[in-house]
């Protein structure tokens, strides 16, 4: 069965040449020329992954990829974005919003294709895969973590940090980008809630000496790591 990816794009003629070229290729397409009809599309069949463009009328693309990330339903969809915007702090904003990749135009069909089938093959390893780091496993599939077979009990925040930073091993994350990921960018919560939990999930770690992979960067934020 073919993939179904849902092409967001106000601008007609740009619309027209992907629907070709991923017609072309085999994919299902469906269609939105903003992000309410974007909405509707989601609602009536969700895809495997969304073409989104930067740029749209209403709520940006930016701001409808932190939607989609922050609600449980839509949160697991690969989002691919579409801009003319190259600089690379506009690049960091689009990753920060929740975006799986980007791609700048113009853009040749290969390398979009290739893009598009890359992060298809990433997400669905992701969601039969184990998220393993050291002797610590978490079974997306069962919602289960354990130590070395023991299992840890943990409380649905506690288990989406760790889900979150066992996704994105090594890398540092401030406070703000982890609510923005972990409890979405709609929803108020103060910034020091993070410490909170994260004092929550390595007190549940530390009986399996395990707490030191949640790791403090000093002035940064919090990183997940085997290597101290």
């Amino acid at each position: 069965m073919s993939a179904h990816i849902l092409l967001v794009e106000d601008e007609s003629a740009i619309r027209e040449m992907l629907r070709f070229a991923l017609s072309s290729a085999g994919f299902e397409i469906s269609e939105a020329e903003d992000s309410l009809a974007a909405q509707q599309c989601i609602d009536a069949a969700k895809p495997d992954l969304i073409l989104l463009d930067w740029m749209l009328p209403g709520l940006s693309g930016v701001d409808f990829t932190k939607r989609l990330k922050s609600d449980e339903a839509t949160q697991e969809i690969p989002i691919i974005m579409l801009t003319a915007k190259a600089e690379e702090d506009n690049k960091i904003k689009g990753f920060e919003s929740g975006a799986d990749d980007y791609i700048t135009k113009p853009f040749s069909t290969r390398e979009l294709l290739a893009r598009i089938k890359a992060v298809l093959r990433r997400s669905q390893g992701e969601a039969s895969e184990n998220l393993v780091i050291g002797q610590l496993t978490l079974d997306p599939k069962s919602h289960r973590v354990t130590a070395t077979d023991v299992v840890i009990d943990l409380g649905p925040t506690e288990y989406r940090l760790l889900k979150f930073f066992m996704s994105h091993q090594d890398r540092v994350y401030s406070r703000n980008q982890v609510l923005d990921q972990v409890w979405g960018s709609g929803v108020y919560v103060e910034d020091r809630t993070v410490d909170v939990h994260i004092r929550r999930l390595r007190k549940a770690l530390e009986p399996h000496g395990l707490d030191a992979i949640i790791q403090t960067v000093r002035g940064a934020g919090y990183r997940c790591s085997a290597q101290s």
